[in-house]
């Protein structure tokens, strides 16, 4: 009988060592493994290659994620980096037209330099997706929900999509974590997580991992994965595998703080709209809740004025951190268009609506009374 999330988060990639029994997976802090004979090694000849606290890691996401493998990088950006080296000059991508600023700026100044084309699409809408499609595209690539706008786009019906046509899916998950939303599931080749965010969950480690099904792609992954280099240390491996053990209960707690809080500001005089999959007010409301098991823990909203007023709320906050990134147990608080999506070209973020009263919110896991009192004085 398959175990569920709570027990896996738990169990999942993690066994007693054989040598002492030590319940928590140790940090195999080491470069180099001996070997018996040249060639003949125990399963880990270099660090770079392979290392035991790891592979722990990788085998506990891929239970998570519902994947068959999951492979970690270095960053979120690192594992992006290693998928597009798996495409070719001339291969064309359809990426969707809300992404992280860092995810725009590694399509559009450095890997467009090797040769892959890039049109940006509104995922949302399959007519959309529809009319971007070359005879070279190869992959459709999007976050749901997006980033900082929270559209939640339909991964079966894209999928649907794209199969017939031989076109891959490739998900950024980062925002719902394997405890809300399972994108394989959906019929995503790839998964891509920030685990910066969600999965450690404590703002104490820079890391990114690719979960898929398929073997043979797994394969290539990993081949890049050794030859480029970018792969977390042992530490910060540790960290991750402690930080999903309380994932399950961390999400519950960062879902019922964001509806709270959502609510509260869609009532609020100073606020002009909330963007929040758990609202009925939610364009895509009815499809985030058939996706996923819950809406997440961001949110977004718009104060009404303009920079002057939203540099005045964001100086006057306190229990919430003005801080870049997301999904910590510390709530945090971002101007998009000045901090995480500033690479973004002007016109871009004016078009998608990133406009200079645009506010983005990491709920955390504090008392939802003193969050939304904080919020309140703030605004007042």
């Amino acid at each position: 009988m398959p175990h569920k999330f709570e027990t896996l988060a738990i169990h999942a990639g993690v066994e007693p060592e054989s040598t002492t029994g030590a319940v928590m997976t140790p940090i195999f802090q080491t470069s180099t493994y001996a070997q018996t004979a040249p060639g003949q090694h125990r399963g880990y000849e270099y660090s770079r290659t392979d290392n035991p606290t790891r592979t722990a890691l990788q085998t506990s996401l891929s239970a998570l994620e519902r994947t068959t493998y999951a492979l970690v990088f270095s960053s979120g950006m690192a594992a992006i980096d290693a998928w597009l080296n798996t495409l070719s000059e001339g291969d064309h991508v359809i990426a969707g037209d809300d992404l992280y600023g860092g995810t725009y700026r590694l399509f559009s100044k450095v890997a467009n330099r090797r040769g892959i084309d890039f049109s940006f699409a509104d995922v949302a809408n399959v007519e959309s997706v529809a009319t971007a499609v070359t005879q070279q595209t190869k992959w459709i690539w999007f976050e749901t929900p997006t980033n900082p706008l929270l559209k939640v786009i339909d991964v079966a019906a894209l999928s649907e999509f794209a199969k017939p046509k031989g076109i891959k899916i490739g998900v950024d998950n980062t925002f719902m974590s394997p405890y809300f939303q399972n994108p394989a599931e959906l019929g995503a080749d790839v998964v891509m997580h920030s685990m910066t965010k969600y999965i450690n969950g404590h703002s104490d480690v820079v890391m990114g991992a690719l979960m898929l099904t398929d073997q043979s792609r797994c394969e290539q992954l990993k081949f890049l994965q050794n030859a480029i280099g970018a792969t977390p240390g042992p530490f910060d491996c540790f960290l991750v595998l402690r930080g999903i053990k309380s994932l399950a209960v961390r999400m519950q707690r960062h879902g019922e703080n964001a509806q709270r809080l959502a609510q509260f500001l869609s009532e609020h005089p100073k606020v002009e709209r909330v963007i929040y999959p758990g609202l009925q007010s939610h364009p895509q409301h009815e499809l985030a809740s058939n996706q996923a098991r819950g809406y997440g823990g961001m949110l977004s909203f718009y104060l009404r004025g303009g920079l002057h007023e939203a540099s005045n709320f964001l100086s006057s906050v306190r229990l919430f951190t003005l801080a870049e990134s997301l999904g910590g147990v510390e709530s945090l608080i971002e101007h998009p268009a000045i901090m995480t999506h500033a690479s973004l070209p002007p016109e871009i973020r004016e078009a998608s609506g990133i406009s200079d009263n645009f506010i983005r919110v990491s709920v955390g896991l504090e008392h939802i009374d003193d969050l939304i009192a904080d919020i309140n004085q703030a605004l007042g």
